[in-house]
């Protein structure tokens, strides 16, 4: 065995793309741009590469879906929400949020609770000590998880990929806002 090398430290980092960047020359017709390198296709094809090698794995062991997991999480930081805002915070669609609570509230880990007497009532979703107890075991597991994957880039490519992302949020936000009021 060699001794000019030295040991590895830290994690290991990603080769270097071997091709050169599809949206370094983009015009604004997006001329040239095909489907593969959509910002929308790329997304999603490392979100759900994400979502199979960070969340589902513990998701699995603690026989939760990864939309459980996502509500439990966002109702154990506001401990209660109205229905409306967890469909926001979760960033999933509302009949989903439906269906999940429901799963969870059968298995005691959120407790849904109607708000006034009219007919159209406000939903108060809360986690329950169960729901509590359950998000706090996963936690520690997701936290170590999310960070093995953010250490492969630099602290630098992690700032920029940081804000870039928040970036296109609010871009995004500004945009479905303007088109609303339209």
């Amino acid at each position: 065995m060699s001794t000019d090398t030295p040991p590895a430290t830290g994690p290991l980092r990603a080769p270097a793309p071997a091709t050169p960047c599809p949206w370094d020359t983009l015009d604004e017709a997006g001329t040239g741009l095909i489907v593969e390198h959509f910002l929308t296709t790329t997304m999603s094809r490392v979100g759900n590469a994400l979502r199979r090698t960070i969340t589902v794995p513990y998701a699995d062991a603690f026989q939760i879906t990864v939309t459980e997991w996502r509500m439990l999480s966002v109702l154990a930081h506001a401990h209660t929400l109205p229905f409306a805002q967890l469909v926001t915070a979760s960033a999933t669609d509302k009949a989903l949020v439906s269906r999940t609570l429901r799963l969870l509230e059968s298995r005691g880990l959120v407790a849904i609770a109607a708000e006034g007497h009219t007919p159209r009532k406000k939903l108060l979703c809360t986690i329950t000590p169960e729901g509590q107890a359950l998000h706090d075991q996963i936690i520690p597991i997701a936290r170590q998880r999310q960070a093995a994957v953010l250490r492969v880039l630099s602290p630098e490519e992690r700032r920029v990929l940081f804000t870039a992302l928040g970036k296109l949020h609010q871009h995004c936000v500004n945009t479905t806002q303007l088109d609303d009021e339209e």
